[in-house]
């Protein structure tokens, strides 16, 4: 697994060198900064804000802290910090941090942590968290889109669900994407092409990492979209 994520890191870093964010949203090579932000906007009104009954469950957005996966070059990150009370998003690319930190330079509630790429004990174990002397605090919502399609490993995509189960507070939803197409196969070193998952197999993570899976879309797709409900009472 150590090889796996020091290749993706290294892959995720040239990317970022090259045209990060043609490699956040590949549809277009150059974007200006109006455009680029807009698109993060854009993919907030159509996956977050069209679906805040499971999102929020009647919490007020602005005193919810919630977690991003994979944050890139922070288009997502800088829009959702508009909208909810704080946003803590990793990545394992240093590159990728950097420009996601000067993307949300300036909004005091927007965090960015540099992870190890299978999981967020960054966030378990941050000084933020230490300077709260108490245990690492609920979350109440974790996203992830465009970034599980990547990872050529089950196994790390589990290892995320399972740590965004212990830093959920019960009830709340981990709303993501895996990569849905089976002609990708289940395992791979290319970290552009993730393992993909079947129904099945996502019903079976949930159940082994103390969720429940209530809604799906894109099933056999490359962007298939899971939401998962915390049922993890222990934290």
């Amino acid at each position: 697994m150590i090889g796996r994520l020091r290749r993706m890191r290294l892959d995720w870093d040239r990317r970022a060198r090259e045209n990060a964010r043609h490699f956040v949203v590949t549809h277009r090579e150059q974007w200006s900064d109006e455009e680029f932000f807009r698109s993060g906007e854009v993919a907030m009104e159509e996956d977050i804000l069209n679906d805040l009954g499971n999102v929020c469950q009647s919490k007020d957005p602005k005193s919810m802290r919630v977690i991003e996966i994979g944050c890139g070059a922070g288009r997502m990150t800088r829009a959702m910090a508009r909208f909810f009370g704080e946003v803590h998003a990793v990545d394992i690319s240093p590159e990728m941090v950097r420009l996601a930190r000067r993307a949300v330079a300036g909004m005091g509630n927007a965090f960015i942590y540099r992870n190890n790429g299978r999981d967020l004990g960054v966030l378990r174990g941050s000084a933020w968290n230490r300077l709260l002397r108490a245990a690492p605090p609920r979350f109440d919502f974790a996203f992830s889109s465009m970034v599980f399609q990547h990872i050529p490993s089950r196994a790390i995509v589990e290892s995320y669900v399972r740590d965004v189960a212990r830093l959920l507070r019960p009830g709340a939803l981990f709303k993501f994407q895996v990569q849905g197409n089976p002609r990708a196969g289940a395992e791979g070193e290319n970290s552009w092409v993730g393992a993909s998952f079947t129904e099945k197999d996502a019903r079976e993570m949930a159940a082994r990492c103390g969720f429940d899976l209530k809604y799906q879309a894109g099933a056999g797709d490359q962007y298939y979209w899971l939401w998962f409900f915390n049922r993890n009472q222990l934290g």
